[in-house]
């Protein structure tokens, strides 16, 4: 598996994660979807090496 797309995927969960607890603690769910999005614009930056 590449290396880029397995961290796409960590990082895009890692935004859903946060968007499901801040969810559930405001039981407004645009924050799922926002937090998805932060996950893959995180995932899209080009490494700095």
């Amino acid at each position: 598996m590449d290396k880029k797309s397995n961290n796409t995927g960590n990082w895009i969960g890692v935004g859903t994660a946060i968007g499901a607890a801040v969810f559930a603690a405001t039981n407004e769910p645009v924050w799922i979807a926002v937090g998805v999005a932060v996950g893959a614009a995180l995932s899209s930056q080009k490494p700095e090496d």
